[in-house]
């Protein structure tokens, strides 16, 4: 739980070709599940893909023509070994920080069986001016659509 703020859960499928021969699902695609859970709740950039579902939080799919929202950083933690399961892996989603120019999220990736968290992880995002590269600040209008779900952070 993102312990002060809501948490949203995303259900993530996870894909035969994401396990590695040990049969854990692989490093690389655990990023591939974070980006999931974050386009899940937070809508999918402004600007790309066809119409869909509305995401809970419209973060990114809000953003003005000429924005896009880079990852500036990923920590993550394995805390336990990821199976592989033909179900989807349960993701707790929260903020856990919002500066001037970036917010950061949360995330516990559960085994969807065990409910045991095996991974443990934060993104650093910021929005970009794709005319100029300049760095953006995060709106009054992002950051009340964050606040509801601002909670503890994971790493100091």
């Amino acid at each position: 739980m993102g312990l002060a703020g809501q948490t949203l859960i995303c259900q993530v499928p996870m894909r035969w070709s994401d396990m590695d021969a040990y049969g854990h699902i692989n490093n690389v695609q655990v990023l591939r599940l974070l980006e999931e859970a974050r386009i899940h709740a937070f809508g999918p950039p402004g600007g790309t893909g066809a119409e869909g579902e509305e995401p809970p939080v419209a973060v990114f799919s809000s953003v003005k023509p000429g924005t896009q929202a880079l990852v500036v950083e990923h920590h993550v933690k394995f805390v336990e070994t990821l199976d592989y399961r033909n179900v989807p892996a349960r993701i707790d989603v929260w903020v856990s920080a919002v500066k001037p120019a970036s917010f950061t999220l949360a995330y516990r990736i559960h085994d969807p069986l065990t409910g045991v968290v095996c991974v443990k992880a934060e993104t650093v995002l910021a929005f970009v001016d794709t005319h100029s590269g300049s760095l953006l600040r995060v709106s009054e209008e992002q950051e009340d659509a964050l606040a509801p779900y601002l909670g503890a952070a994971l790493f100091s």
